[in-house]
C-alpha cells in the first residue's frame, strides 16, 4: 500500500534550499571540497519524499549573498521551517530529513585531515541547532 504526499511548490523550494543550504554553509565555513562533494551525493541518495524532492532538477534553490552571514540568514531558517512543515504534517519525513542533512553534515566534515577545523565544527553545530529548533 502505497501512501501519497503531496507538497507545495513552495515546500519542496524551502526543502531543496535548506538541505542544499546547509552544504553550501559547511562549504563557506571551509569544509574540504571533497567532503561538499560527498554532502551533495548524500543528499541525492536520500530515500522517501525527501529523496524525490532533493534529487528533482530545479532551479527553486534560493541562496544568495556575498557572505557566510548573509548565506546562514537564509539557510539555518530554512532548516528550521523545513523541520516544522514535516513535523506537522509529515512526522516520518521529519526524521528522515533531519537525518539526511546530518549524514551530509557528517560527511562534509569527515574528509579533513585531522578533523574539522574549528569554524567547520561550529558551522556543523549551528545547522544542528536549526534543525533541532522546530
Amino acid at each position: 500500500m502505497s501512501i501519497t504526499i503531496t507538497l507545495t511548490d513552495q515546500d519542496n523550494s524551502t526543502l531543496r534550499t535548506a538541505a542544499y543550504g546547509a552544504v553550501s554553509l559547511m562549504a563557506a565555513a571551509g569544509a574540504p571540497h571533497k567532503g561538499i562533494t560527498h554532502g551533495c551525493i548524500a543528499l541525492t541518495s536520500a530515500t522517501g519524499l525527501v529523496g524525490h524532492v532533493l534529487a528533482a532538477k530545479s532551479k527553486d534553490i534560493h541562496l544568495h549573498g556575498k557572505s557566510v552571514a548573509e548565506l546562514a540568514d537564509q539557510a539555518l531558517p530554512a532548516l528550521t521551517a523545513a523541520m516544522s512543515l514535516l513535523g506537522e504534517q509529515y512526522p516520518g519525513e521529519a526524521d528522515n530529513f533531519r537525518g539526511t542533512v546530518l549524514v551530509a553534515v557528517e560527511a562534509a566534515t569527515q574528509l579533513g585531515k585531522g578533523g574539522p577545523s574549528p569554524a567547520v565544527a561550529a558551522m556543523a553545530r549551528k545547522i544542528t541547532a536549526a534543525l533541532d529548533a522546530a
